[in-house]
């Protein structure tokens, strides 16, 4: 008999939901409540310090700046600022579509881009799905071509664990580890924001909070994103498999673990297969 684990998946799925629900809610809400706090003290200060201005006109300067931020500007910018929408940033966009990140604080305002933007992502989505799948494979052939170099009788596990080893340890550096390193030295971030946003990224959540190169204060070379986007495209590979291993793992534990073998039929079995190993195997060369 095998019990059906669905609606336990189900469970634990909607329990997982209500606890980062609680955790973020407990973590969070009280610091937003001291920021809002904050700019409202702020606001009384600026006004207190410029009376010629009312109520009134402050709260549609700040709807102006909130929607000029919307729009993919920068407030404290001036006239000499580079543009948003450069090659090298375009270039950028264009990878966070498709890949579906979407950080959300550079998005088209115009209508035929807003159109364009649709059919794009229309096409672009299942392509980078079909480049990360081949890629994936790819990935995964060369384990397979080191396995078979390596493999002797009698270590086919070690070598299966070893390479999985391999695999795992060298994508964690070159994607998790190394990265926020340099995105740390380039953005003057910490270690734990750049890693933050390492993992946000290349795991398609993309909330925005923070973006490459978006700091007017520093000078980057114009290829900057460009690399950046790349290197998402071959950690998104990398990630997806890590996570497809992962959730294979948790099926083969939830089929294991409600797994209940029928022991009168066991005996039966078991004597059918004793009586099949005695008999000679037929060898299909390959």
């Amino acid at each position: 008999q095998q019990i059906s684990w669905t609606p336990l998946l189900l469970l634990g799925y909607l329990f997982y939901l209500l606890l980062g629900a609680m955790v973020f809610q407990l973590l969070e809400k009280q610091a937003e409540s001291h920021f809002w706090d904050q700019f409202q003290l702020e606001k009384l200060k600026f006004l207190q310090n410029y009376r010629c201005l009312d109520r009134h006109a402050l709260e549609h300067f700040v709807q102006v700046l909130m929607e000029a931020w919307e729009k993919g500007v920068n407030p404290e910018g001036n006239s000499t600022n580079p543009s948003n929408w450069d090659f090298s940033n375009s270039f950028f966009f264009a990878g966070t579509v498709v890949t579906t990140i979407g950080y959300g604080n550079l998005s088209p305002s115009t209508v035929a881009g807003q159109t364009f933007c649709v059919v794009y992502a229309f096409f672009g989505v299942p392509l980078n799905l079909a480049f990360l799948n081949q890629l994936g494979k790819g990935l995964n052939s060369h384990l397979i071509t080191l396995e078979r170099w390596v493999q002797k009788p009698g270590r086919a596990q070690v070598v299966q664990t070893l390479a999985v080893a391999i695999f795992l340890t060298t994508g964690t550096l070159l994607f998790l580890v190394f990265p926020p390193l340099v995105f740390s030295y380039v953005e003057g971030w910490s270690y734990g924001e750049g890693f933050y946003f390492t993992f946000i990224t290349l795991s398609t959540i993309g909330f925005g909070d923070y973006v490459v190169g978006t700091n007017l204060n520093k000078h980057y070379i114009p290829v900057y994103r460009s690399f950046t986007a790349i290197w998402i495209v071959f950690g998104l590979a990398w990630l997806a498999l890590v996570f497809n291993v992962g959730a294979d793992l948790m099926e083969k534990f939830l089929q294991l673990k409600w797994h209940k073998p029928d022991l009168s039929l066991a005996e039966g079995a078991t004597t059918k297969l004793e009586d099949e190993a005695e008999q000679p195997r037929i060898q299909i060369p390959s």
